[in-house]
């Protein structure tokens, strides 16, 4: 079984890849060792997904190294 894991002072940001009408808008909290939860900013009392911080790292280098289809 996993811990909860306690986002009660989580410093959320949002993605620079959201727009600003409000769509498409993913936020990331810093601050908690071996994983980086991920949220929609348009919902923030619902659902949070942990990724493992490997993870992270992976898709965020794919996303800058344009790998990553948009279609």
């Amino acid at each position: 079984m996993r811990a909860a894991l306690d986002l009660t002072a989580a410093r959320w940001r949002k993605s620079s890849y959201s727009n600003q009408d409000g769509g498409a808008c993913v936020e990331v909290a810093d601050g908690c060792p071996g994983v980086v939860p991920v949220r929609d900013s348009k919902s923030p009392t619902g659902p949070i997904l942990p990724v493992s911080a490997s993870a992270w790292r992976t898709f965020v280098s794919a996303v800058n190294s344009g790998s990553l289809s948009s279609s």
